[in-house]
């Protein structure tokens, strides 16, 4: 026992021995810690970065998401294979996803520069493809390959610096109304206005005049969010020139996709807005290129020369209404002309294919595509000539109503409509001579009456429950209806991705409802 009290001793000592000698190698006086001091210049949550007068502030949100009756993140069913209406598509879809926003801010004798990014990591559950035939290409697998749907993503929403009233890199456009394509709530597929809730590439410039009154001016990338397509109609389902009825896949749309390979000019866009206690009121415009490739294989062949799309877009907000406080009033509407997405917008579908029931034919279809322009050339269908760009008209507006019942409740209402036209190159391509009412054209194989004119409406609404500050339980229910112009019958082989036969369709218009449960957590 002895024996084992003095090596602990001894070992002691020998410590104390070696932590004398280290210490007598530091400095006579240590450097003190600089704590994280409050930034109070640009509001809550900032904070000064240790040994710097830079502040930054981190934020976000997590958030988890069930889509009922929709194969996609929260939109209404089209495509292949949630437009079948059958065993193919998803009744139901589910999300996660986790929000990171990092802003810091110093202040320079030019005044406040400014970083901002929002990174988004998310995971989708995707859903099975195929027909899960033994068929050669029709067995079921997993989709993980879109970007929007299956499996896991990394986004970069916004990234951008600010500097003397000058914005470069990534963040919403001018363009936009203040809620996106969300006035109240909503599905992502609201018509009647642009949106680019996950940023788009830019360099703007914004004059603030006093008063809560401001003007801006951007280019802007047009290549991803803001081009539908551009079709040549000669090529109908980008096909062969050789139409035999049930061959045709129209249902991606009516023709070649034509837009050419390099973009040439930005889009252009102004704004001004005025943003006061009583709510907002802004203006905006753009006008947009189309540029399409060559009439036929190769730039020998020629080409259409680039016409000039643009569009306008009102929006006005109305805040502290009678109905209560922090209830708000959103409005807004939109016109184009070559420019369609800023009406139908990044996250709405540029074609649209729906099934359903009927009594006179093996089942339903409704059909439409969204072009910013159209043509025509020699090396397709017989009787067409080379054409310049026609392009494509549309119009559109959304609303929403929001009512706070007390701290914890609240609901909205919301409304959408857009319209899309075009003109009489393209119905004279598609539907044959005499355009609206034709019958019989080759390209569609219709009996009926032939006009690819359409209109879509959606009306939908939201409950909202904030148990504790910055956490809510979301209830989204909408309709969504497709107004379109054809009706009689069409002969067609759909493709093997919705599992249809060749059968004779009816032509009518079409509804889906879909619903959202939403719990989101922000910080």
């Amino acid at each position: 026992m002895k024996m084992v009290k003095s090596l602990i001793l001894g070992s002691a000592a020998g410590l104390v021995a070696m932590s004398g000698a280290q210490a007598a190698d530091l400095p006579v006086k240590a450097k003190a810690v600089e704590y994280v001091r409050i930034c109070s210049l640009y509001g809550a949550g900032f904070y000064y970065m240790p040994g710097t007068d830079t502040c930054i502030k981190l934020g976000g949100y997590l958030r988890a998401d069930t889509m009922v009756n929709t194969g996609n993140d929260y939109g209404f069913q089209t495509g292949a294979p949630d437009g079948a209406q059958n065993r193919l598509r998803n009744n139901f879809t589910s999300r996660a996803r986790m929000d990171l926003t990092i802003d810091t801010r110093t202040a320079t004798e030019y005044g406040v520069v400014r970083t901002f990014a929002d990174l988004v990591f998310t995971w989708t559950g995707g859903s099975y493809v195929g027909a899960g035939s033994a068929t050669a290409g029709s067995a079921t697998l997993y989709n993980s390959t879109t970007s929007t749907i299956g499996g896991a993503q990394l986004g970069v929403y916004h990234a951008f610096i600010q500097f003397a009233g000058f914005t470069f890199g990534r963040t919403v456009s001018i363009f936009d109304a203040p809620w996106q394509s969300y006035p109240a709530g909503g599905p992502d597929t609201l018509p009647g206005g642009s949106n680019h809730v996950t940023g788009v590439n830019q360099v703007a410039y914004t004059a603030q005049f006093g008063q809560g009154m401001s003007a801006s001016i951007a280019l802007q990338d047009p290549t991803v969010y803001d081009t539908t397509n551009i079709f040549n109609l000669s090529f109908p389902g980008g096909v062969s020139p050789s139409i035999t009825a049930g061959t045709v896949n129209f249902l991606a749309g009516y023709g070649a996709p034509s837009i050419g390979a390099g973009m040439v000019a930005p889009d252009i866009v102004g704004a001004f807005t005025v943003d006061q206690a009583w709510g907002l009121f802004k203006l905006s415009a753009v006008a947009h290129d189309n540029h399409a490739s060559y009439y036929g294989a190769n730039e020998a062949t020629g080409h259409p020369s680039d016409k000039w799309g643009w569009a306008v877009q009102g929006a006005l907000s109305i805040k502290n209404i009678p109905t209560g406080p922090g209830d708000s009033l959103n409005l807004q509407g939109v016109y184009t002309d070559g420019a369609s997405r800023y009406n139908f917008q990044s996250l709405f579908p540029t074609t649209i294919s729906m099934f359903g029931g009927s009594s006179i034919a093996y089942q339903s279809l409704g059909f439409a595509a969204i072009n910013d322009a159209v043509f025509t050339s020699v090396g397709g269908a017989a009787g067409l000539v080379n054409s310049g760009l026609e392009t494509v008209k549309t119009w559109g507006f959304r609303g929403g109503f929001t009512h706070n019942w007390d701290p914890y409740w609240a609901s909205s209402i919301y409304g959408a409509y857009g319209a899309l036209q075009y003109g009489d190159l393209a119905k004279t391509a598609i539907c044959g001579v005499g355009g609206v009412g034709g019958t019989a054209r080759t390209q569609l194989g219709l009996t009926g009456n032939c006009n690819p004119d359409f209109n879509v409406a959606v009306i939908g609404g939201t409950i909202v429950w904030t148990p504790v500050k910055n956490l809510a339980f979301t209830l989204d229910v909408n309709w969504t209806q497709l107004d379109q112009k054809y009706s009689g019958t069409v002969d067609i082989t759909p493709p093997a991705t919705v599992a249809k036969p060749r059968a004779l369709y009816e032509l009518k218009d079409q509804g889906a409802a879909s619903m959202l449960l939403r719990a989101q957590r922000n910080f």
